[in-house]
């Protein structure tokens, strides 16, 4: 009689011998295969990679790879940011990248261990489109037809260009005949709009049909994309609407939290020379209103058409605030804008914060900030945190505000990302180390694991020409200290690797002045670290 325990023996045995066996089998058709990969549809209009099975059962792994790879060898982790895996020989394109991307796929057995060659290659943004490429076509949000005239001042306001630095915008007397370039029926035209907003003055101008439309354009001036439709304005002279200006930063949107330090943008007013905002712990007792509020508890005047908050706002609540424009001699022009709110809450941080300067704050391209979330990387990660950014930092000022303004929010998980500023001033690496292996320290001592990230490079060249600020000459050679020292860190991403160009600085794709990482980058910042994500936080 055979026992159990002996049965079971032999089950392991012949299930060894039949994965072994297996192996065996797998290797010798392994020594011919390659996959073969096409781009294909499925489903109707479904993009999708499809290849040559392997003659043995298998899984297939696919890496997505920010870079071309140089070998046929298995590729280093840093450079995959993101992977999957199928049992069948084609695969549904559902993942989306706003970058170029090349996907390898291989053969995989039991043991997970490469059967055969890995696949070329696939470029995805030059055979297929991997993600929807964001419109730059702009399209109008404020209509006014004849059933809703506009009053003698409206707002026009559009669709965001994605890179966009300023807008140029027309108000037309008939309909263009091309969307490339300028109209023949142009009345009037500006290019200093740098909102995706203006408030038109058609007081002079109720005479004749009206059309307006706008276009974005580069640092340098020149269009990205083609004008708007253009859209007629039927404009009713007695419509009567108080002048304020129109905020246009919500946050809680999206299940986005609040940012330690939010920002205030809005539409700005013609005609005002500058403006106020206010955050009250209420909601204002005088909506429409010219004098501040009895629960203010922040103010602050800024020219433009936005400002940043200096306060940390990490007393917990519903906040509010508004705006108000001035002219030359500081009195109102109007009301107050009507009130925003937007909550704070110290559990969003509980999981997982970010902690660095203006790259960690958000922005870019020059025009956006913080407040506009596609220049967040934050936005893309695929977990819970509050941003705990404030730009302008260097890596001193970080480890000053440490206790102030982490501390209120017990994050497990805490990212840092700082040391850019002081090293492009001067700031010695050595220092810049001191000061990240001090933060490290006060993380340590209040159970928060850091979360070091590298350091991306910078564009001296592109600092230059957008802020009129020179960068150290040595400063390769101090971030490169700087990165040594982080990838010393039990808990690391290593970011730089994917923004390097071939002389070793940040590429213009990236970031338009060189320094703030526009969206294509703020994108694969996030999908690079969900990527590591697990490995750091195990």
């Amino acid at each position: 009689m055979i026992r159990p325990k002996h049965l079971l023996i032999q089950l392991l045995l012949l299930l060894t011998a039949t994965a072994v066996g297996y192996e065996c089998l797998a290797w010798k058709a392994a020594a011919q295969y390659r996959p073969e990969v096409t781009l294909s549809v499925i489903d109707g209009n479904k993009p999708a990679l499809a290849w040559n099975a392997f003659p043995l059962p298998c899984y297939y792994a696919i890496d997505v790879l920010a870079c071309q790879p140089d070998s046929d060898e298995p590729t280093p982790a840093w450079q995959i940011i993101d992977s999957f895996q199928t049992w069948e020989s084609q695969f549904q394109l559902t993942a989306r990248y706003p970058f170029q991307t090349f996907w390898r796929v291989s053969a995989r057995s039991a043991l997970q261990a490469p059967l055969g060659a890995f696949s070329q290659p696939q470029i995805l943004s030059e055979s297929v489109q991997a993600a929807p490429t964001p419109s730059t076509r702009p399209k109008p949000l404020s209509l006014y037809p004849a059933s809703m005239p506009a009053p003698l001042k409206p707002f026009l306001t559009w669709t965001s260009v994605a890179g966009a630095v300023y807008y140029e915008l027309e108000i037309l007397n008939a309909p263009p005949t091309n969307a490339d370039a300028a109209s023949s029926h142009r009345l009037f035209a500006t290019r200093e709009v740098f909102a995706n907003g203006y408030h038109a003055d058609l007081s002079q101008l109720t005479d004749r049909p009206l059309y307006w439309r706008v276009r974005g354009l580069d640092y340098d001036g020149n269009p990205i994309g083609l004008f708007s439709e253009a859209s007629q304005i039927y404009i009713d002279p007695e419509r009567n609407e108080p002048l304020k200006p129109l905020p246009t930063t919500r946050y809680n949107e999206n299940k986005q939290s609040t940012p330690l330090y939010p920002v205030y943008y809005w539409i700005p007013l013609t005609g005002a020379a500058s403006y106020e905002v206010e955050v009250t712990n209420r909601l204002p007792e005088n909506p429409g209103g010219v004098s501040p509020s009895a629960y203010r508890i922040w103010s602050k005047r800024a020219t433009g058409y936005g400002i940043y908050d200096d306060t940390a706002r990490s007393q917990p609540g519903t906040y509010y605030w508004r705006v108000r424009a001035l002219d030359a001699q500081g009195g109102a022009i109007g009301v107050y804008s009507d009130a925003v709110p937007f909550q704070v809450d110290l559990a969003a941080g509980n999981y997982a914060a970010s902690f660095g300067d203006s790259i960690t704050h958000g922005g870019g391209a020059v025009s956006y900030s913080p407040a506009d979330w596609e220049y967040s990387y934050q936005t893309y990660l695929s977990f819970p945190q509050v941003n705990l950014g404030k730009s302008g930092d260097t890596s001193t000022t970080m480890l000053e505000r440490f206790e102030r303004d982490v501390l209120p929010f017990q994050p497990r998980y805490l990212l840092i990302l700082g040391g850019t500023n002081s090293l492009r001033g001067g700031t010695p690496a050595a220092q810049v180390i001191a000061d990240l292996i001090a933060i490290r320290e006060k993380c340590l001592r209040y159970d928060i694991r850091p979360i070091f990230l590298t350091l991306p490079p910078i564009n001296p060249i592109a600092i230059e020409n957008v802020f009129q600020e020179p960068t150290v000459p040595n400063w390769r050679t101090e971030f490169d200290l700087v990165n040594a020292f982080i990838r010393q860190q039990r808990y690391y991403i290593d970011l730089e690797p994917h923004f390097l160009d071939d002389n070793r600085e940040l590429p213009a794709r990236f970031a338009v002045d060189g320094l703030h990482i526009d969206i294509e980058g703020k994108r694969l910042m996030g999908n690079v670290i969900n990527h590591f994500w697990k490995t750091v936080t195990d």
